[in-house]
């Protein structure tokens, strides 16, 4: 067997699995880091948004994300070494979920701050660390057709802080939204392009870092930036547990926050399944199992340290893919290493000081990526022949209400509220409904082919004996359909053709699968089934 490069000899003939490689100490810090600095800008985007939005100032903003990281670096080591029963044991790197910004948000809205918001977190996550192994049960409910739909809505809903942030962040300061603060966004978002294009690959993957680096520099030599606090909690402390109080605990808000957990099921089991693929190693139901525990093992520790739910971070998936380093000690270094910053507050100090234009403009690009990565897994979606459209559609919009009219649920119920206005909880609630009506329900296989003004159109048939009822009752035929000499010709003037019981199904199957797709592909099957 040939050694990596990498690895001394003999390493990687001790290896029973692919993720199992063992690198030298040196080379698993420096990829470890690689993997730290691709996920570092999304692991201290949410304490950012939830702190402003709970309005902490720099010291607490600071307090937040240190604590992040430090519990991120815990959930790393925990999935990528893995302990009985806890960790998938791959390369899977951890932090704060995006899934739970805006249910938090909602939460906060309501008036009791922080302390609520890690009570549903710990709770919901203690309820999710139950359940995890039996997640497997209803992962079919979860199909891409709702996992992207959720995720997409996620990027969407954050758009608004991004463009909080390129205004000023702060509401009540008198430059709000100024010429000034929009042009340093701008600037920002123009420099993360400007690096995307630059051919050598550190760079690129790191635009975004480097980005409000860059803009953050000029902010301080124009006087825009104010890092005087910066060393106000020291070098070095332990996260403080509890520093923001003892949580509290409201049932609308862990049931909220249990929708987010859900989702977090899903995402995590996605990105387990993608990166054993990328791994090329056996990834099983009692592996994924490992994982989603860990996961909520994570996400019900972390309220202690005044962190959030924790879940794995896709973005490190496709490093794992790009670099093709598939050890996962390489990934419990990079949970090393951010630990230790977590310990380090003056990082948190550094973080909390950059000028908020300098945040939204890198943020329009975080956000926007993660609404693309959702819309990418849409295009995945087979939306002939079924009603996955108006799937789509609707819990889309059900997702963005709250994020365009947040007055929308203030006349009903609290409760209903706080979990109707995050746009996640909503799109997930419709999307699940959805799915379960129009594709599990009392669904047979020929019902898919039903024409509905939604279903997109693709190759047709009618059996025999719906041919007479047709002719005789044209109310029921499908829009632009029309009767000439005791045939269907549809809207594009194509007769429809006429086909036994056996071969309608036979055809069925073939649109579902994707074989068919046009009338021509529908009349091949057709003649397939002669032959």
């Amino acid at each position: 067997m040939s050694t990596s490069k990498q690895a001394p000899k003999g390493k990687q003939a001790e290896a029973a699995r692919p993720e199992d490689e063992r690198l030298p100490v040196g080379t698993s810090f420096a990829y470890g880091l690689q993997h730290v600095l691709t996920m570092y800008g999304g692991i201290i985007a949410v304490p950012l948004i939830i702190g402003k939005a709970a309005g902490l100032d720099g010291a607490g903003v600071s307090v937040l994300i240190a604590s992040c990281l430090f519990v991120g670096g815990l959930a790393t080591i925990l999935q990528s070494f893995g302990v009985p029963f806890f960790g998938s044991q791959l390369p899977l790197v951890q932090g704060v979920s995006f899934a739970g910004v805006a249910t938090m948000t909602s939460i906060l809205a309501g008036g009791e701050g922080l302390p609520e918001v890690f009570g549903a977190v710990l709770v919901a996550s203690a309820i999710g660390l139950i359940v995890a192994p039996g997640f497997a049960l209803i992962v079919k409910f979860f199909p891409p057709v709702v996992t992207g739909t959720v995720i997409t809505t996620i990027g969407l809903s954050l758009m608004p802080v991004a463009a909080g942030w390129a205004m000023g962040g702060n509401a009540e300061a008198p430059d709000y939204g100024s010429g000034r603060n929009i042009l340093i966004a701008v600037g920002t978002l123009a420099i993360v392009l400007i690096l995307s294009r630059i051919p050598v690959a550190a760079i690129s993957r790191l635009s975004i870092l480097l980005a409000i680096v860059v803009g953050t520099v000029v902010c301080l030599i124009f006087g825009w930036a104010d890092f005087s606090q910066v060393l106000d909690r020291g070098v070095f402390a332990f996260p403080e547990p509890f520093a923001f109080g003892m949580p509290t605990f409201s049932a609308a808000a862990i049931i909220s926050m249990f929708i987010v957990i859900i989702v977090t099921f899903a995402e995590t089991t996605a990105d387990i399944i993608a990166v054993g693929e990328i791994v090329k190693t056996k990834v099983d139901s009692k592996r994924i199992s490992n994982g989603l525990r860990a996961d909520m093992l994570s996400s019900a520790v972390s309220p202690i340290f005044n962190s959030f739910t924790q879940s794995a971070f896709a973005q490190n998936v496709g490093l794992v893919a790009i670099t093709g380093v598939k050890s996962r000690f390489v990934v419990t270094a990079g949970g090393v290493i951010l630990v230790v910053l977590g310990l380090l507050p003056v990082m948190g100090g550094v973080v909390a000081a950059i000028p908020s234009p300098v945040l939204g403009g890198a943020g329009i690009v975080l956000f926007g990526t993660v609404a693309a990565s959702g819309i990418r897994t849409l295009s995945k979606v087979e939306y002939e022949g079924n009603l996955n459209m108006i799937l789509v559609a609707v819990s889309l919009a059900f997702g963005i209400i709250p994020v365009v009219q947040p007055d929308f649920y203030n006349s009903f119920p609290s409760w209903v509220g706080i979990i109707l206005h995050s746009g996640i909880s909503s799109a997930t609630l419709m999307a699940v409904l959805l799915n379960l009506v129009f594709n599990h329900i009392g669904v047979r296989s020929k019902d898919r082919t039903e024409r509905s003004v939604f279903v997109a159109g693709t190759g047709r048939v009618i059996r025999r004996d719906e041919l007479e009822r047709l002719i005789n009752h044209e109310a029921l035929l499908a829009e632009g359909d029309t009767v000439k000499d005791g045939k269907i010709v549809d809207c594009n003037g194509e007769e429809v053709p006429v086909v036994s019981e056996q071969q309608h199904e036979k055809v069925v199957e073939a649109i579902k699968s994707g074989e068919a797709q046009t009338q021509d592909d529908v009349r091949r099957v057709i003649k397939e089934t002669e032959d």
